[in-house]
């Protein structure tokens, strides 16, 4: 039996991954979805400096009380960040990485500063003080209909520090095996920092919300031995 902790990219809130949540505990594992400080259902949380340290520190905080050993850790998107810093923090209690469409840096760099030109432009637009406004369900590769309207309401704003505060690591990370789940067709540059960070690669042919779009191939991949 392994243990999965999934952790959701921004905007969004551990809810997001029922569909996969659902699969992996048919198949006998132990599953844990937790929401990050400030959104979803934990969106009276936010305040100004909820930043990437904090998101990092609910993580740990799993790993920790939940007393978690070889874990797999999955991170979405932004979480890509927040699970390369949690396992950083504590290697002894992560077996593998699983990088969904995900972002990554080294130590010292923000989301921000690994983002492209274009995308800094969009988040600037999308910027309302201290957040980021939530954005519509095709922005994140859902085109269904029906799945973006369920969607869009439950979004919530993304605290702006957590793309600004930069990742904190020993290097520690490193050594954990990382597979890298890469949405295609590509519409970020995710695969440039799989290749950059030597991780191994797989494809899936769906929009950048995996486990909303593909609830059972995503299931399906974390599930491959590794």
């Amino acid at each position: 039996m392994a243990t999965y902790v999934l952790v959701h990219g921004a905007w969004h809130g551990g809810w997001c991954w029922r569909e996969v949540a659902d699969r992996l505990r048919a198949a006998g594992h132990r599953v844990f979805t937790p929401t990050l400080t400030g959104l979803g259902e934990r969106a009276h949380l936010r305040s100004a400096r909820t930043g990437l340290a904090t998101h990092v520190a609910d993580v740990c905080g799993v790993l920790r009380y939940e007393e978690l050993r070889d874990a797999v850790l999955v991170g979405h998107s932004y979480a890509g960040f927040v699970v390369r810093e949690a396992a950083d923090r504590m290697p002894d209690r992560v077996g593998r990485l699983v990088m969904v469409d995900a972002w990554a840096g080294r130590d010292g760099e923000s989301f921000q500063d690994r983002a492209p030109e274009r995308f800094r432009q969009w988040l600037d637009a999308a910027t309302d003080g201290e957040v980021l406004r939530a954005p519509k369900a095709a922005a994140v590769g859902v085109t269904d209909p029906a799945t973006a309207a369920w969607l869009e309401p439950l979004l919530t704003p993304q605290p702006r520090r957590t793309f600004s505060e930069p990742t904190r690591l020993t290097g520690a990370v490193d050594a954990i095996p990382c597979r890298a789940v890469l949405c295609v067709p590509a519409r970020l540059p995710f695969a440039a920092t799989a290749e950059e960070f030597g991780w191994e690669q797989v494809e899936l042919a769906t929009g950048h919300d995996a486990m909303l779009t593909a609830p059972a191939e995503l299931a399906r991949l974390l599930l491959e031995p590794r």
